[in-house]
């Protein structure tokens, strides 16, 4: 964090530096283009000046004219008359015949042309800008107006000093500014990373609170699968000890001769119930693990025929709902979904084995696949069991959750058959899982799927 903080505090030192300089050639530039604005004013009054006051003798007798008596305010201005061929007849600073022709200078031209004229030299060698102004009298003589002043460097190069004071200023300013923003930013952060427990107790400003609350609600995920995991794996390993110990158990009685014959058959019978329970254990772990990874086999997505799923659900139960005295009654008609084939033989059959499972004797199994008013597929699931408690209604999708456990033992229930139900659901963005049920009197689960 700390090489955070230098390269924010640097960023910011470079952004500072530039924006001062381009302020201060901006405000300089605007400045010259006001003082030359300002300088041509002038010249422009002073050359009207001149012709009101000396209508007809500027040209005709430029000797017998003051033009010092024009230059106020000490402006230090050059004045010149150059007649129409380009020649200058006469000039307050200079010697005529000194003098080249002037026909071809950008001012005149403008003003022969137009009336008036203006036009800007610099000189490098002296840091100076001359200013001129142009106007043309009646008899197409030239009055010329001029003003010597300091170049854009020149005025760069007397006030640096003064500009080099303010800009070390602002740079210090801004340094300490960046630093305390750079501080303001980044310690939240490191409190946050050190802390993230205790997230409600750190201030941080607005535009962090979004990322805060997604870090708070990740950790929180985090650790609430953390919590999971770690109670999987002692359900896990509660799930498997107990038909382990149980085949243990039966197969060193009969390991030491202690069995009689009549034991021997009756403890054999154990071990392959509890052999078949914990085959049937593992299978399911297996297959929650296939679906916690994302197997391959959960991206094959085709039109399946749920009513043939479920009859083939039934056609493979019909024993094990014989053997419990339940009557199992399939309802409906072909309909056609969206959906994994596998998945779906899976959900419909541990909806249907489960609903078995938890019935009484003489109870029944009613599966019926339609069609709602709404134009919804739904597949549902009706037993006469022993019902679901509304307080055991929000986790028996939980894996390892049993609402009867003595009954799963004796029914060989792994508790994994409706977390696969909610985890192949969770696979199917247009499917989802209703459920209704009452203690003792039987329980309704219904799988819809939605046009999407």
């Amino acid at each position: 964090m700390k090489s955070m903080k230098r390269k924010i505090n640097l960023q910011f030192m470079v952004v500072a530096l530039l924006a001062i300089l381009a302020t201060v050639s901006l405000v300089s530039v605007v400045y010259y283009k006001l003082f030359k604005s300002e300088v041509m004013s002038n010249l422009k009054e002073y050359t009207y000046l001149i012709v009101e006051t000396n209508s007809g003798r500027v040209a005709s007798d430029p000797a017998h004219v003051d033009f010092e008596v024009f230059n106020h305010d000490d402006m230090k201005l050059r004045v010149t008359v150059i007649a129409p061929d380009g020649t200058a007849i006469m000039d307050t600073n200079a010697e005529i015949g000194a003098m080249d022709n002037h026909s071809k200078r950008p001012e005149i031209k403008q003003a022969v042309k137009e009336g008036e004229g203006q036009a800007v030299r610099n000189s490098s060698t002296v840091g100076k800008s001359t200013f001129y102004y142009a106007y043309r009298l009646n008899d197409g003589y030239i009055l010329r107006v001029a003003k010597e002043t300091g170049s854009l460097v020149s005025v760069y190069l007397s006030s640096f000093p003064l500009i080099g004071v303010l800009c070390v200023f602002l740079l210090l300013a801004c340094f300490f500014l960046g630093h305390y923003l750079a501080k303001s930013i980044i310690d939240p952060i490191d409190l946050l990373a050190e802390n993230l427990d205790g997230t409600d107790s750190i201030k941080v400003y607005k535009e962090l609170v979004p990322f805060v609350n997604t870090i708070k609600r990740q950790h929180q995920d985090i650790l609430k699968n953390a919590d999971m995991r770690q109670e999987f794996t002692a359900n896990v390993s509660h799930e498997l000890k107990t038909p382990l110990t149980s085949i243990s158990g039966y197969s060193e009685l009969i390991e030491s001769g202690m069995a009689g014959s009549d034991d021997v058959v009756r403890f054999a019978k154990e071990i392959h119930k509890s052999s078949n329970r914990l085959l049937t254990l593992i299978n399911d772990i297996i297959r929650l693990s296939q679906l916690d990874g994302g197997s391959s086999e959960c991206d094959i997505f085709e039109s399946v025929d749920l009513y043939e799923i479920a009859k083939g659900a039934v056609d493979t139960l019909g024993f094990a709902a014989e053997k419990n005295q339940v009557e199992l009654n399939l309802h409906g008609s072909s309909q056609i979904v969206n959906a994994n084939r596998q998945m779906m033989d899976e959900l419909v059959y541990n909806l249907c084995d489960n609903a078995i499972r938890y019935n009484k004797p003489q109870g029944r199994v009613d599966i019926t696949v339609s069609q709602s008013s709404n134009k919804e597929i739904f597949v549902e699931v009706v037993d006469t069991g022993i019902g679901i408690s509304k307080e055991n209604q929000e986790r028996i999708f939980e894996r390892f959750y049993r609402v009867d456990k003595s009954r799963s033992k004796q029914t060989g229930g792994t508790g994994l058959g409706l977390a696969i139900v909610k985890h192949i659901v969770s696979q199917h963005a247009n499917a989802r899982l209703e459920l209704e049920s009452e203690l003792n009197k039987g329980t309704s689960i219904k799988l819809i799927f939605s046009e999407k």
